[in-house]
């Protein structure tokens, strides 16, 4: 029935997820998420947008990866609707000195006379991190940059200009620009990890990856996982449902972290070790399973550990000792470097990349070169299709095993 009343104000609400169009993205900064997302435009202006639900199955007895993506993503919309850039309040004298329109040097000398001026340099410095901001442009802000990193190169060299990603994971363009940059101005390109400090170094080391390798979905094959170093419902939100899903089927989880966190919370047992003992935990964790898996008192080595090492960790390359006298005087024979193959003078034929390929001994106690090393990737020509990297328990002279 039809009463005359406006209804118009309704039109707000239907306006609201009104769209042109529907394109795929993610939120790639600093995340390892890469959810895909959909984002819905109009007039070349993101609306609105929701999860991406066409992930393919891995498995039929694995559980779906979607829907992937959290809400702290979503507040990425804030900053991609700003058409200006901003910059700290505190660079605002430094971006006023920087002459417009005057010679190359000009912005350079500006620079100059603001960091080397006792006064101009603490008034930007002390407001650091207050959160003040003001509007600038791209031209002003990769003015200041330059002008900043030319200075000291002129005054201290360019391996002082120091830089990284926040996390290659935000996106390769982004990350291998800043880093292209760097190499061309003779800058050092450091790692993220240097700056979080939160890289567990030993797993690198020994494997050759950076963290974890496995796909998150590998979680679900699991029947005992350890949770440290990682607050998984909190950085891994779209992948800690494989975490919680697989205690259904009978999966243990132990959480090793100082404070009741998200990850404890889904932990079967919680082990809350003091700030700062996590290594001194995790060589108490090594000694036991030496004590007892490798050197038991019963003369017994495990067959599964012992196959284990030998395959896929570097246990078995021999490692250099040298003496080391204590405080007290005594001299004591401490682990150096690893024994190579260019430290044999050729005898092992190994003319290609000799420095840079461990050695162990076989069954019989004789000096051999397993598959593996670094050295191994290059061939005579530095062309990675012709070496022989892999990790084939066998001698990498002759191929036996």
């Amino acid at each position: 029935m039809a009463t005359g009343e406006d209804r118009t104000w309704e039109d707000a609400y239907r306006n609201r997820w009104a769209h042109d169009k529907i394109v795929r993205s993610t939120h790639g900064v600093n995340c390892t998420g890469s959810c895909s997302w959909k984002i819905y435009v109009k007039g070349g202006i993101v609306t609105w947008e929701t999860q991406q639900t066409d992930y393919p199955r891995t498995r039929w007895d694995m559980p779906n990866h979607e829907p992937r993506g959290c809400a702290r993503r979503q507040l990425q919309l804030v900053p991609v609707q700003r058409q200006s850039r901003e910059v700290p309040a505190g660079a605002r004298p430094a971006a006023q000195a920087l002459a417009r329109g005057a010679p190359a040097t000009a912005p350079v000398e500006a620079w100059a006379s603001i960091v080397e001026d006792d006064a101009k340099r603490r008034d930007y410095q002390q407001v650091r991190g207050l959160g003040g901001f003001v509007r600038s442009s791209w031209d002003e802000v990769n003015e200041i940059v330059a002008a900043a990193n030319v200075y000291t190169i002129k005054k201290h060299g360019p391996d002082r200009v120091i830089g990284f990603s926040p996390i290659p994971a935000m996106s390769m363009v982004s990350y291998a620009a800043g880093s292209r940059y760097l190499s061309l101005i003779g800058g050092v390109c450091m790692s993220f990890y240097d700056w979080y400090c939160d890289l567990p170094p030993a797993s690198p080391q020994v494997w050759g990856e950076q963290t974890d390798v496995p796909e998150s979905a590998d979680w679900y094959n699991s029947s005992f996982i350890i949770a440290w170093g990682s607050n998984v419902p909190q950085t891994r939100t779209p992948d800690a449902h494989f975490f919680t899903e697989v205690r259904y089927k009978g999966a243990k989880i132990v959480s090793v972290t100082p404070d009741y966190s998200e990850v404890a919370k889904l932990a079967d047992l919680w082990m809350h070790p003091k700030q700062g003992t996590d290594a001194a935990v995790a060589m108490a964790m090594g000694h036991v399973i030496l004590k007892e898996f490798y050197f038991s008192d019963k003369g017994q080595r495990s067959a599964y550990f012992d196959d284990y090492v030998r395959r896929y960790t570097d246990m078995p390359m021999l490692v250099m000792l040298k003496e080391h006298t204590l405080p007290g005087g005594e001299v004591v024979m401490v682990p150096d470097r690893y024994l190579r193959a260019s430290d044999f003078n050729g005898k092992l034929g190994q003319a290609n990349n000799p420095e840079w390929k461990t050695v162990a001994f076989d069954e019989m106690g004789k000096v051999v070169l397993p598959n593996g090393a670094i050295g191994f990737r290059w061939g005579p020509d530095g062309r990675a299709d012709q070496g022989q990297w892999n990790l084939e328990a066998k001698e990498a002279r002759h191929g036996r095993r």
